[in-house]
């Protein structure tokens, strides 16, 4: 069974930086695109950033493009999300899913599995 965990959520100003894990287990991680998502409350899920099972391409949301990067050590399993100048608006849960059917690397249908989430809070 395929476990996806994220980690290092948690409440910082507007303007920090946070880095963000995603720790992978049950299938062989690095065959898959790995994406985040985030949900804030009332709001659909929408893409942030994904990256190939090579790590050659990677993919933004234009929210974020210039402040966020999104890289992976498949050695350890795991995809990390870098974010800095961080904004009030970057306020959601944050979730990674693993892209199972190789569909579209920013449409959260094309992903098989999904952690927990972790709440990630910027204040202003």
């Amino acid at each position: 069974q395929v476990q996806l965990v994220e980690s290092g959520g948690g409440l910082v100003q507007a303007g920090a930086s946070m880095k963000l894990s995603c720790a992978a287990s049950g299938r062989t991680f690095s065959r898959f695109t790995v994406g985040w998502f985030r949900q804030a409350p009332g709001k659909e899920r929408e893409f942030v950033a994904a990256i190939t099972w090579s790590g050659g391409r990677t993919y933004y949301a234009d929210s974020v493009k210039g402040r966020f990067t999104i890289a992976r050590d498949n050695a350890k399993n795991t995809v990390y999300l870098q974010m800095n100048s961080l904004k009030p608006e970057d306020t959601a849960v944050y979730y990674c899913g693993q892209n199972g059917s190789g569909g579209t690397a920013t449409w959260a249908p094309a992903y098989d599995y999904w952690g927990q989430g972790t709440q990630v809070t910027v204040s202003s």
